[in-house]
């Protein structure tokens, strides 16, 4: 079994772990020749892993961070985050110049989340800001619009402490689905998802899709230079040229339940189109790991 996880075991609750990494113990006892009691406090460093219960039958050690990119999705985000589990370390919520209440609402329904107010334009800018503000092991990358379940996100991370390096969401997989795509956006999704498992030898059944998680470390293996929702396109193909091990989960894509998406099926699928040819296509049985590099963080403002 990995040492990310163990079986969580009845009554299993997270301890509660300082910042600086210590724990204090406190014990008495009574001296042998006077009878008097004394109290001793003994502190030390941790070397125990602290595992978080995510499930009835599940424990991890690695901290969790949601990364939320939203401009004007303050009725949304009520929805958002009540599915989000309560096990997560923090969450990112990155604000694109919203003229509504998303920050103000955010802060309410969770009064320790993490803002960041987005000086460029776009979801993939928004996404390189909340990655570089996330102090998890495992980053979640989760829509503002109610379409995507938080419950979900127990698979992702399950999939991810049992060796994967990337954890990306599938509608077409087996057990995942849509509410949301039209015909057309079907089509395009299942034309560049083709393109992209025969240039650069994957097996994704799924690719313009924003629910993913990783870990950390991915991002020194991948450059994300790109501003708009071809984003995660440009993702899920660098994790595959980097020879990251890479697990689809099944995941279902509910209707936006407020407001309009900014997604624009032909230009968006262009853009796409332009990032796959854009890529060089490496056969997979040559392909090796890069040297690390770092992700270009645009600035912004974290409070």
């Amino acid at each position: 079994m990995s040492a990310f996880l163990r079986p969580a075991t009845s009554g299993d609750d997270p301890p509660i772990v300082p910042s600086n990494g210590q724990q204090q113990h406190t014990y008495q006892h009574t001296h042998p020749h006077h009878g008097q009691r004394h109290t001793h406090h003994h502190t030390h460093q941790l070397t125990q892993p602290y595992y978080r219960p995510i499930s009835s039958h599940l424990a991890i050690t690695p901290p969790v961070s949601v990364v939320i990119p939203a401009m004007n999705e303050a009725e949304n985000l009520p929805y958002v985050f009540k599915s989000l589990p309560d096990w997560i370390h923090e969450v990112v919520l990155v604000d694109g110049d919203s003229t509504d209440d998303t920050i103000r609402v955010a802060r309410e329904l969770r009064p320790d989340v993490k803002v960041v107010k987005q000086l460029g334009k776009g979801k993939g800018d928004a996404l390189i800001s909340g990655f570089a503000a996330c102090t998890g092991d495992i980053i979640v990358m989760v829509d503002a619009d109610g379409s995507a379940d938080g419950q979900e996100i127990v698979s992702y991370v399950s999939a991810l402490v049992s060796g994967a390096d990337f954890a990306k969401g599938s509608r077409f997989a087996n057990g995942g689905g849509t509410d949301d795509m039209t015909a057309i956006r079907k089509l395009g999704n299942r034309v560049l998802c083709a393109v992209v498992n025969a240039k650069f030898g994957a097996r994704y059944t799924d690719l313009c899709y924003g629910y993913n998680a990783f870990w950390r470390h991915c991002l020194d293996e991948i450059t994300l230079d790109c501003t708009g929702f071809e984003v995660e396109t440009l993702m899920n193909i660098r994790v595959v040229k980097a020879g990251l091990k890479v697990q689809e989960i099944p995941s279902h894509e509910y209707d936006r339940i407020h407001g309009v998406s900014n997604l624009r099926a032909v230009r968006d699928g262009l853009r796409v189109l332009r990032v796959i040819l854009r890529e060089r296509g490496v056969p997979r049985a040559t392909r090796r790991r890069p040297v690390a590099l770092r992700v270009p963080v645009p600035p912004g403002e974290v409070s």
